[in-house]
């Protein structure tokens, strides 16, 4: 019914950008909040950063003030711009949303804990 398609993921230098994004499918009434998170290979997932509907947001401390997360509510997409990358930020990202309501039919149903299929960022040093 919803899915979350991420994009933007690749092979960049250690000091080089990339902007994810990841929108949302499906027809959509709101989505609560969205963010950012990533697995490295053996360690857990962690959250990188995370912005409700109103555009507060919050980060992870190792990426404060190299990484911006935004929304376009208007098409149910999040971004991360991330600037500044280095090696250590080496993972797949994953996009989440919490509280999705869309619609099935003329039905309105309400979904929790959204993923999407996450999208590989490699920085080389």
């Amino acid at each position: 019914q919803v899915q979350l398609v991420e994009s933007g993921g690749g092979l960049v230098q250690a000091g080089g950008s990339l902007r994810l994004s990841c929108a949302a499918s499906g027809i959509i009434f709101s989505i609560n909040a969205m963010g950012w998170y990533r697995q490295a290979p053996g360690k857990q997932r962690e959250l990188v950063a995370g912005i409700t509907s109103g555009g507060s947001t919050n980060y992870a401390d190792s990426v404060k003030g190299r990484f911006t997360i935004s929304r376009d509510n208007a098409k149910n997409t999040v971004y991360l711009q991330m600037n500044s990358l280095k090696p250590e930020d080496t993972a797949v990202y994953y996009c989440n949303a919490d509280k999705v309501i869309y619609y099935s039919g003329s039905y309105r149903r309400t979904e929790y804990d959204y993923w999407g299929q996450g999208t590989q960022v490699t920085v080389s040093s």
